[in-house]
């Protein structure tokens, strides 16, 4: 993942008031945390950082007020409605540290015919460097038939990252597709059989 470089700016307002005035302006408001040290208040430049975070877990290199900074997107607080952003929360890191995330699952190929597949588990812990973190995990189900499990284990992981999830949750599950149509099947026959008595009673009565 390449890190995104964006020119923040110091604040030193705070509040619901100020923060209707940043997106007035275009901004976001952001805090940065980290390595005990004290937070940092900045504000954003709104569209560019939109387009940032649309990736999970950016990393951001910041320029404040001359001064350089690696952060990587821990929280983005979003309108319930408008769903613009509202707030970011940004965890400082530095080269070749080792950081905790969460990162998607991406499934990828077919099963075998007559098979659906189920994702069990949407994302996956893993402990990576934070300038170098996977956008995705991928899992192959190509081929795969029904009664096969692909679990936590089983995934290849990116380069330098380690497995945090525990190894053996459950990630994918392969069944039959034709349960599915046999149980749609077995309603609508009980359904049409119900109706046939109706329809002879309605007929009977004329």
């Amino acid at each position: 993942m390449s890190e995104q470089k964006l020119a923040a700016e110091v604040r030193t307002e705070f509040g619901k008031g100020y923060a209707r005035r940043a997106r007035m302006a275009n901004l976001i408001p952001a805090v940065i945390y980290g390595h005990g040290a004290e937070p940092i208040h900045i504000t954003l430049p709104a569209k560019v950082t939109t387009l940032a975070v649309r990736t999970a877990n950016a990393l951001l290199s910041l320029d404040i007020n001359g001064e350089g900074h690696l952060a990587l997107v821990k929280d983005v607080q979003r309108d319930p409605i408008k769903q613009i952003i509202e707030h970011i929360d940004l965890l400082t890191v530095r080269q070749g540290e080792k950081v905790t995330v969460d990162v998607p699952v991406h499934v990828s190929g077919e099963t075998a015919p007559g098979t659906v597949h189920n994702l069990e588990l949407t994302v996956v812990s893993l402990e990576a460097e934070a300038t170098h973190l996977p956008e995705a995990v991928e899992v192959s189900i190509e081929g795969r038939a029904a009664g096969e499990h692909i679990h936590a284990s089983d995934l290849v992981l990116p380069k330098g990252s380690v497995l945090l999830t525990d190894a053996e949750a459950l990630v994918v599950n392969i069944s039959e597709a034709v349960e599915i149509a046999e149980e749609e099947a077995g309603e609508g026959t009980e359904a049409a059989s119900e109706e046939a008595p109706a329809a002879s009673e309605e007929a009977a009565a004329e």
